[in-house]
């Protein structure tokens, strides 16, 4: 009972948080979302690095940051996008630094800092892009995304609890043993549900039709998101990626979806001159 008053507090807190982060201004969206990115490439690099090569995973993080802040500032106010490739600086200094690293034994887990900042940093960056227009700050199409990400989980979690029992068959045993088919359809028509929903309300300017199937890219592409994490995780036998948000677990525990539905829904609207 505790438990759940715990992870029920946290979660409302969370998604206040994000609520005000994605609508009061873009200076409390770059703070949100930059604390956002730091702490998740920090648990990824303790995943999958442990205590090692300390010095290299913060030069990387600060590149994370770098990167952040550069495309905010050309989607903010406008200064030229070629200042971005500022951003390789940092990344130039870690590839340096690894070659001063006294333990070469487990060289290889450099590789990892690489991974970090191309799985989290950049899908998280270019958030940027769609955050803005033209200058002017609106963090309605992100709100709208995190509604139908946060819509398929409910869903799939409701399904796979009241129907996962009498559909049993594993989604994918061998890497989240507990999300089941009927999770996954359960979210998907709550993903649709949301964002035909938000498609009425006019809180997105699209045809309900690609309302509906932008929904059903989200939904499966975030699916494959929460897998990967869950792959990352298990690999290095640890349960939750942190403990940042009492009773979730950590950072990436709760964005491990939106790394790759953030951007499989942009993909699809640009594709089709939605945006």
């Amino acid at each position: 009972m505790k438990n759940s008053l715990t992870r029920g507090i946290s979660g409302v807190v969370f998604v206040v948080l994000m609520i005000l982060g994605l609508t009061v201004n873009k200076f409390l969206f770059a703070a949100l979302f930059l604390f956002i990115m730091c702490t998740m490439l920090s648990e990824f690099y303790h995943i999958t690095m442990g205590d090692r090569y300390k010095v290299s995973r913060g030069l990387a993080i600060g590149a994370g940051a770098i990167l952040f802040l550069l495309l905010f500032l050309v989607s903010a106010y406008g200064i030229p996008g070629r200042y971005v490739a500022v951003a390789l600086i940092p990344v130039l200094v870690v590839m340096t630094n690894s070659l001063y690293a006294k333990d070469k034994s487990s060289f290889d887990l450099f590789s990892h800092i690489y991974t970090g900042l191309l799985y989290i940093a950049v899908p998280l960056s270019l958030s940027n892009l769609i955050a803005f227009d033209h200058g002017v700050f609106s963090g309605r199409l992100l709100l709208c995304f995190f509604i139908i990400i946060w819509s398929s989980d409910v869903g799939a979690y409701c399904a796979g609890l009241t129907l996962g029992k009498r559909f049993p068959k594993k989604l994918f045993e061998e890497i989240s043993p507990k999300k089941t088919w009927a999770g996954f359809w359960g979210g998907m028509v709550s993903a649709i549900i949301a964002s035909v929903i938000l498609g009425y309300t006019g809180m997105f300017k699209f045809p309900l039709v690609h309302c509906a199937i932008l929904a059903v890219v989200m939904h499966v592409s975030g699916v494959y998101g929460d897998l990967f994490e869950s792959q990352w995780k298990r690999c290095h036998d640890i349960k939750d990626s942190g403990s940042v948000i009492p009773g979730h677990g950590g950072m990436m525990d709760r964005f491990d979806s939106t790394l790759f539905a953030f951007p499989a829904g942009v993909i699809y609207l640009l594709v089709l001159y939605l945006i």
